[in-house]
């Protein structure tokens, strides 16, 4: 028995993989191929300095996903816009849900995976995860005294107290928050938390934080955003003051509308779709 033991074979050690690249950044990831996995491993390429993630909340990520057999690339974020999820088992699968759980905001996780046989991904599979914020962080600003005064919650949602008097005539973009990240352009697609409030009442008609996920959408959509938003940088926080003269969906519904309406946007990331069609 004791010689049946001394002769069994070692375990082999898990295929060596390594991620380069900074912050903000598509990482590069290199490893022999083809790579054989046997079970999902994951590794935390560096840790995070912002908030845990919190059970069933939002998370918002960047990721890079290769096909471990001959490393090509099969899906990424960093040239579009991130992907926002709940972090629950249901929403983000097992295997993202474990390399996710107990991080915090600003970590890179490597997650390698075996394929699952199930034809969609019939492949070993390579991700890195970037970890972004939900909520706007830097700089905090005073606002001019005209405008509506903005209160957070503990989880970064906002309110405002009205003024009382006569709303602004012309597009105002009040920073609140100043980040430090990329600075938006006007055909960016950016990724936001918002609510939007009546400017008379200070009355909520619509927000991100109610429906549960951070949005992405062009702001070539949207001129007054377009406007108040271009070279606001990631990691902000700003007051829209929106007069009735802008063409906005919810000003020509019949309770708001030819109002002023207020909006305080919470910007998370900025995609540039030129450059990426470049």
């Amino acid at each position: 028995m004791l010689t049946l033991v001394g002769c069994s074979a070692p375990a082999s050690e898990p295929a060596a993989v390594t991620v380069s690249g900074e912050s903000g950044e598509a990482p590069t990831v290199t490893y022999l191929t083809p790579l054989h996995v046997e079970a999902t491993r994951t590794e935390q390429i560096w840790p995070g300095t912002g908030p845990e993630l919190v059970e069933g909340e939002p998370v918002l990520i960047d990721f890079w996903l290769e096909d471990g057999t001959d490393a090509s690339l099969v899906k990424e974020s960093y040239s579009t816009n991130p992907t926002a999820m709940l972090l629950t088992e249901e929403d983000l699968g097992t295997d993202l849900y474990e390399t996710l759980r107990g991080q915090q905001v600003g970590a890179r996780m490597l997650q390698v995976s075996p394929g699952s046989g199930s034809g969609a991904t019939d492949y070993p599979t390579v991700t890195v995860v970037d970890v972004l914020p939900t909520r706007a962080d830097g700089e905090a600003k005073a606002p001019r005294p005209d405008l509506p005064v903005v209160t957070l919650d503990a989880s970064g949602a906002p309110s405002i107290t009205p003024t009382g008097t006569e709303p602004p005539t012309t597009l105002v973009a009040q920073p609140l928050i100043r980040g430090n990240g990329d600075q938006v352009a006007a055909s960016d697609v950016v990724t936001v938390q918002y609510t939007g409030f009546a400017w008379t009442t200070g009355e909520a008609f619509d927000s991100t934080w109610t429906h549960g996920l951070p949005v992405s959408f062009s702001l070539l959509d949207v001129q007054a955003w377009a406007e108040a938003l271009v070279d606001q940088p990631v990691g902000s926080q700003v007051m829209l003051v929106v007069p009735p003269t802008y063409a906005l969906g919810v000003t020509e519904s019949e309770e708001l509308a030819g109002q002023t309406v207020v909006f305080v946007v919470d910007i998370l990331a900025t995609g540039h779709p030129e450059q990426a069609a470049g």
